[in-house]
């Protein structure tokens, strides 16, 4: 049984988000069936979009935070990426049902929607923002995939109610032919949407593909190893980063006429002082090399 119990910092942000969502999307589907206003039905279908992704990356989390295991000697960071994929689908789907609906609208005689429906919106992406700004400014201090996948769905959904709020604007101030303006504002927010899906889409793809990112890390690695008595230089650094840590395969440059037994010394000093500076650094493999001036 999944022990509900959160192991990580960023699990009990991504429940707190989990349950933002729901609030938001009862509040846009009342309102938008009391205020008449179909762009707000549409941006609660987005929404409820979001909840089902927003459970799925919070349960991905749980289980990327789990310790490296006999079957699993490097964790299972690497659920983070994948479940990116997933809440990137996720978009791309809603995306494409509120376009459909919203051409399918266009074609139907609309009433206005009701002018009180303008404040309920803005108060909504006021809310959204707000979730957005919190959750990427501690994903980024976690280094957290799916965190920032998550926090881009806060930024999503306020970019799809900022259109849906424009749309209902002008459908209730000027009416008349403008009430397609409801719709118009949805189709909009659809392709903002991809878009997002697009930049979280990006770096869960560097994240599964080891691609080569992270260069600050690396200097930072290199400058620390030097300051290792017995380390003349380093030469390949690879890094990995698997969920909420990084693993690390680093060739050392040391003298080559020290001993088997120093230079293992020597690799094992080193890598303490690397994991004791840069804590989210889970592992290093080090490799010795002869210095030859």
């Amino acid at each position: 049984m999944l022990n509900l119990k959160a192991t990580h910092p960023i699990e009990s942000l991504l429940r707190k988000s989990f349950v933002f969502n729901c609030f938001i999307i009862l509040a846009k589907l009342t309102f938008g069936i009391l205020g008449n206003s179909f762009a707000l039905l549409a941006d609660a279908i987005e929404s409820a979009s979001d909840v089902v992704a927003s459970g799925i990356v919070w349960l991905g989390a749980r289980y990327a935070s789990r310790p490296a295991d006999e079957n699993h000697p490097y964790g299972h960071g690497r659920a983070e990426p994948l479940i990116a994929f997933v809440v990137v689908l996720f978009l791309i789907v809603s995306s494409l049902i509120i376009f459909y609906q919203s051409v399918i609208n266009i074609r139907k005689p609309q009433e206005s929607p009701e002018w009180w429906t303008i404040p309920v919106i803005a108060a909504i992406i006021l809310a959204k923002e707000l979730a957005f700004r919190i959750i990427h400014r501690a994903s980024d201090r976690m280094h957290s995939t799916a965190g920032r996948a998550e926090a881009w769905h806060h930024r999503a959904d306020a970019i799809t109610s900022l259109a849906t709020l424009s749309g209902v604007s002008i459908a209730v101030l000027l009416g008349g032919v403008f009430v397609v303006a409801d719709e118009i504002a949805a189709m909009i927010a659809a392709l903002f949407i991809l878009y997002n899906a697009y930049k979280i889409l990006r770096p869960a793809l560097s994240e599964a593909l080891d691609e080569h990112i992270h260069h600050e890390l690396e200097e930072d690695i290199r400058r620390i190893s030097k300051t290792v008595e017995g380390i003349i230089d380093t030469e390949k650094c690879y890094i990995r980063k698997t969920g909420f840590t990084y693993y690390v395969d680093l060739h050392a440059i040391v003298d080559g006429n020290i001993t088997v037994k120093a230079g293992h010394e020597l690799a094992h000093r080193l890598k303490d002082t690397l994991m004791h500076h840069l804590p989210n650094i889970s592992d290093v493999l080090i490799h010795i090399e002869p210095y030859e001036p």
